[in-house]
């Protein structure tokens, strides 16, 4: 079972942020939703309330396999500005341990030249934030220990990238089956 954090601010894409935690926890991870914003208690961009487990001032993170970044605005914008935030993904990075990010949240890691060199995808209107980054076409890029998305309707596709990462291409396979994804004609 895998250690996953998912990272929300007030103004974050409830659908990216939700679908990773209900498809991850369906794949039997250990996910967490920590809040950035000094209270439990946060507002999505579509005025949908969600109560986080922890704050991030009072999570550890040692011993975690992944951190993730919902989209949405201003989440994103929140996110990018906080200075403990920024210092985890940046220490991630340099241990090559796993991180992800959907819609407008990949800029977080542009701005921080964790995307140099790398493939990455995001939200039309982004791509200029994806500083070094080589811009791909699909839904979700994987580039080492770097996933992308582009938004919403990669949601879940997105989640099944990161349940393959953690587990396996027929565990990935078994959720999406399991909530009827892609599986008409």
């Amino acid at each position: 079972m895998a250690k996953v954090y998912v990272f929300l601010a007030d103004g974050f894409e409830e659908v990216e942020g939700l679908t990773v935690v209900d498809l991850l926890r369906r794949a039997g991870e250990d996910v967490e939703i920590v809040s950035i914003m000094g209270r439990k208690q946060i507002t999505g961009s579509h005025n949908i309330r969600v109560e986080a487990d922890s704050l991030f001032e009072e999570t550890g993170f040692s011993g975690g396999d992944l951190l993730v970044l919902p989209g949405g605005m201003p989440g994103t914008r929140y996110l990018g500005a906080h200075e403990g935030l920024c210092r985890l993904l940046g220490e991630w990075n340099r241990e090559g341990k796993r991180i992800g990010a959907i819609c407008a949240a990949p800029s977080v890691l542009g701005d921080l030249g964790i995307l140099e060199g790398r493939e990455a995808v995001c939200y039309p209107g982004f791509e200029e934030r994806l500083a070094g980054a080589r811009i791909g076409n699909g839904k979700v890029a994987v580039d080492g220990n770097i996933t992308t998305s582009r938004g919403v309707g990669t949601a879940i596709a997105f989640a099944a990238a990161l349940i393959e990462q953690l587990e396996s291409k027929e565990k990935a396979e078994e959720i999406k089956k399991s909530i009827i994804y892609g599986h008409f004609s």
